[in-house]
């Protein structure tokens, strides 16, 4: 994902006062779909940001009073989903309000069998319809205290989730870095060769592996630190130039998916394909919230040599192509209609199997360092995504201030993964150092 400018930047999405509130209104097909696949009972769709602080916490009031504050003019936080009448084909809606409620949505848990536990636990929980679909747990720790977002991904994705939790902080951000050099007019896409590029994309490029299949109920996390010299270190390992901390941290868990013997013993099929979510906001504007992104799908090498990987990874992702296949698909998505149909339904189905992508991987930075809430300082951010229908593991990597968490979320049957590929993907990092 890409960068994402300072809360003060954030879009004003409140009604004016005394302004009548809006009708509901239909969801974007990205919301759309993802509500659709919870609400028809295949998968469920809640997500969780973690930031652990280090230092006093605050009392429950004072959190929901800075909340209240800092979040409550966002219109998004006050969305219910639903679906108008009874028809079970009919396309979902976003209905504004209630009013914005502190008190339901920021509530105090504890965490007895320790922070990883209760994170899998909250995570395999729906958030229902009849409220606004989000909650902000707070925490105890060791050396502190955690927050816990939880939210249904129709309602927010990881860039909104990383904007709310750097508004909620007191020393103001550093500058974030701006955003990347558009493609010179002479190589931007014809303008019929977006939806062709996005359509030649639906190609099948993963093989079935062994954590593919029916997803249980339950879910695992498991998480490490991997100190950021040492991602520093690896991104220096290529000799044609620096690498990205993506790059990095897809080449990484390739060689994880290989040490665990979850790569599948099927050469002659398609290879392993990681799905990774790519931010389309545009960078000049204010942040809003809600789901603006698209998949780019990156093949993951099996090379024995880590920076053989790591160069076949970092060459592939800074192709221009790149970006522009996901801009391209977010066009596709939203020029779809606001209605279900057998073929607009069966490619949903297809994009949420295995053939088309073997896991997610998702990795985001703060560029929030030396901030926190009141005497307490945010040590480190992580997010736990929500599996696929047939695809029981999730990837992921967030950088903040000196640390980047790696965190992996599969269902309960194959918590061994998620127990394992931590340490294994930091391990990975290290071997790619020159």
């Amino acid at each position: 994902m890409t960068p994402h400018p300072h809360p003060a930047r954030l879009a004003a999405e409140a009604p004016a006062p005394g302004a009548e509130r809006p009708a509901a209104r239909p969801m974007p097909p990205l919301d759309a779909w993802m509500y659709r696949d919870q609400n028809s009972g295949t998968i469920c769709l809640t997500w969780c940001l973690v930031a652990w602080f280090q230092g006093s916490p605050p009392s429950l009031p004072e959190l929901r009073g800075r909340v209240l504050r800092r979040w409550g003019h966002h219109e998004r936080l006050s969305l219910t989903p639903g679906t108008p009448g009874a028809a079970p084909d009919a396309w979902p809606e976003w209905t504004p309000g209630p009013d914005f409620d502190a008190g339901h949505h920021v509530v105090a848990s504890t965490a007895p069998d320790g922070l990883e536990a209760r994170a899998a636990q909250l995570l395999a929980q729906p958030l229902g319809p009849a409220r606004p679909p989000w909650q902000l747990h707070l925490l105890p720790t060791d050396e502190g205290f955690a927050l816990l977002l939880r939210t249904h991904h129709a309602l927010l994705d990881g860039v909104s989730a990383i904007t709310l939790l750097r508004a909620l902080l007191d020393a103001p951000a550093p500058a974030v870095p701006g955003p990347r050099a558009r493609p010179a007019p002479g190589r931007a896409d014809p303008p019929r060769l977006g939806p062709v590029r996005a359509l030649a994309d639906l190609l099948p490029r993963a093989r079935p592996l062994p954590f593919h299949g029916p997803v249980d109920p339950r879910r695992a996390v498991g998480w490490s630190r991997v100190p950021l010299a040492e991602v520093s270190t690896a991104r220096d390992a290529l000799p044609s130039g620096r690498a990205s901390a993506n790059a990095v941290f897809l080449a990484a868990t390739a060689g994880a998916l290989r040490a665990a013997g979850a790569t599948g013993r099927l050469p002659w099929l398609p290879g392993v394909c990681a799905m990774v979510p790519v931010d389309v906001r545009d960078g000049d504007g204010p942040v809003v919230l809600g789901n603006h992104y698209a998949t780019v799908r990156v093949p993951l090498p099996a090379h024995d040599d880590p920076r053989r990987r790591l160069a076949a990874v970092d060459g592939f992702t800074r192709r221009a192509e790149f970006k522009r296949r996901a801009r391209a698909q977010a066009r596709l998505v939203a020029s779809r209609p606001r209605k279900h149909g057998p073929l607009g339904d069966a490619l949903g189905r297809y994009a949420n199997s295995p053939l088309y992508s073997s896991l997610l991987c998702s990795s985001v930075a703060t560029h929030a360092a030396g901030v926190g809430i009141g005497p307490a300082r945010l040590v480190g951010v992580g997010g736990l995504p929500p599996l696929g229908p047939e695809r029981a593991l999730a990837v992921t990597m967030f950088l903040h201030d000196a640390h980047a968490v790696v965190a992996v979320v599969t269902d309960h049957g194959h918590q061994a993964l998620a127990a394992r590929l931590p340490s294994l993907i930091r391990e990975e990092i290290h071997a790619m150092r020159p």
